[in-house]
């Protein structure tokens, strides 16, 4: 008995998919149980609508848009306020006090500070044509300033 494979081997031949068979059975009376039933949906609120996809980049232009317009600090106030206190510590024996007003100061100045150096980092890998910052764009950055010993 010879079996004729060869048509199924060949490419571009896609297999058919059969409608799935409906078979006459006895009508039940009696409800199925739910777990049985796949159609059917219990009762409550209609499914929310899917969530809108934006095209890559476009939400990152949305937030670089919402940060230039804001001023408000972009680091949070208690981590930062701890990390000040710890180096603080680290070059005093004794535990100092710091003024509100005093932090929010250093941390203005820190986050000005790194925004310009993102921003030229950011100049530096346009000029190797990237759009990726590296971090030896940030130290090509921080060379061509003079800040070599922070």
């Amino acid at each position: 008995m010879r079996h004729d494979t060869s048509a199924s081997r060949r490419k571009g031949n896609t297999p058919q998919h059969r409608p799935p068979l409906v078979t006459p059975g006895p009508s039940r009376s009696t409800p199925r149980s739910p777990r049985r039933s796949g159609g059917s949906r219990p009762p409550g609120p209609p499914a929310s609508p899917r969530k809108k996809r934006f095209r890559p980049g476009t939400r990152a232009l949305m937030e670089i848009r919402k940060y230039q317009k804001s001023t408000d600090l972009l680091l949070r106030k208690g981590p930062f306020s701890r990390l000040v206190r710890e180096v603080c510590q680290s070059f005093s024996s004794e535990a100092l006090r710091w003024q509100v007003y005093a932090l929010l100061a250093l941390q203005e100045a820190a986050e000005a500070f790194l925004i310009m150096l993102f921003s030229d980092a950011n100049l530096c890998a346009i000029h190797a044509k990237r759009v990726t910052i590296f971090p030896r764009d940030i130290q090509l950055a921080r060379r061509i300033r003079g800040v070599d010993n922070l």
